[in-house]
């Protein structure tokens, strides 16, 4: 992985960016230029998660690994913004990221910097999931222009590398030796216990806004049919119930909330009070899922998921 990441780096040069932009209607000019806007936002928020696993990890070749990663996120977000002006065509107005995105990322990264790194990196995998398999490919999808299928096919390559480290991370942090080095630490103090609830409840509060305002907003308008977000939000629900990743305390809150939200009774009356502890909207907190689904992804490797999740953003 490591000399992959090393041997697919490209610059931002590397693009023609003389290719003229399609003649677009205001409406669809501003919605794709904002949606730009908040990639280059998104992609650095990222980054910033990727420079957190570098710093935590102790093993050199994911600390390598993740450097990569962390410019990876930097060249996606200077392309985005690239992008941006690349369409903005007739300046209909000033262009800043979303406010929700500007709120959830003090809180996320707070979070992530001091929480344990499982569970920063379900998080970090979830995000992954649903940039990946949904919004970037819906985006090349509705500006349909070879400018930006060029981009984005060089981004989505990064992307992959980045979905198969996500997993191989979720299957090391649940795995027996991890859950044996973590019994021999100390146990956390009453005080940091209450400040980890504090800032895990204060991005929550952030997310579903968030959610809402960044990706699930544009994706209405650029994939109407919700198939893909779907999908993304499928993956994630199932990877959660892997049975290593199951038993973890943080994945049994989640699916013990997402399975209260879907009681008949419970849900109808603590539906506003779940969807905030999920920090999702409705359609990430139905169960997706068939039993069937469910059946075989718990006979696959987390090496299988990656590359199921990686093949169904190109199907």
């Amino acid at each position: 992985m490591l000399d992959k990441c090393i041997r697919d780096q490209w610059s931002i040069d590397d693009l023609d960016w003389s290719i003229p932009p399609p003649l677009l209607s205001r409406d669809k000019e501003e919605a794709v230029v904002q949606a730009f806007v908040d990639m280059a936002g998104i992609e650095l928020l990222a980054g910033a998660l990727f420079e957190v696993q570098r710093q935590k990890t102790t093993d050199p070749t994911l600390k390598k690994i993740f450097a990569t990663f962390v410019a990876d996120e930097k060249r996606h977000s200077a392309v985005a913004s690239r992008l941006a002006q690349h369409y903005d065509v007739h300046h209909y107005r000033a262009y800043t990221e979303s406010s929700s995105l500007t709120r959830f990322r003090p809180p996320f990264l707070a979070l992530v910097q001091n929480t344990s790194p499982e569970i920063a990196n379900a998080y970090i995998t979830s995000g992954e999931l649903i940039l990946d398999v949904a919004l970037l490919r819906s985006l090349d999808d509705y500006v349909a222009d070879e400018m930006s299928h060029r981009a984005m096919h060089l981004v989505n390559r990064d992307e992959s590398r980045h979905i198969a480290v996500d997993f191989h991370m979720t299957e090391h942090y649940c795995s027996d030796e991890h859950r044996a080095a973590i019994s021999k630490r100390p146990r956390p103090s009453v005080r940091e216990i209450a400040r980890m609830t504090r800032e895990l409840a204060t991005m929550m509060w952030h997310a579903k806004p968030f959610l809402q305002e960044v990706f699930l907003a544009p994706m209405d308008r650029t994939d109407p049919s919700g198939r893909r977000v779907q999908e993304a939000f499928k993956r994630i629900q199932l990877v959660l119930r892997k049975p290593t990743v199951a038993r973890a305390p943080f994945s049994k809150f989640m699916i013990k909330t997402q399975e209260l939200y879907n009681h008949p009774i419970l849900g109808k009356i603590l539906g506003r009070l779940l969807l905030r502890l999920l920090g999702a909207e409705d359609r990430a907190a139905r169960i997706l899922f068939t039993q069937e689904e469910l059946a075989r992804t718990q006979q696959m490797s987390f090496d299988e998921l990656a590359e199921e999740a990686i093949g169904i953003k190109y199907a």
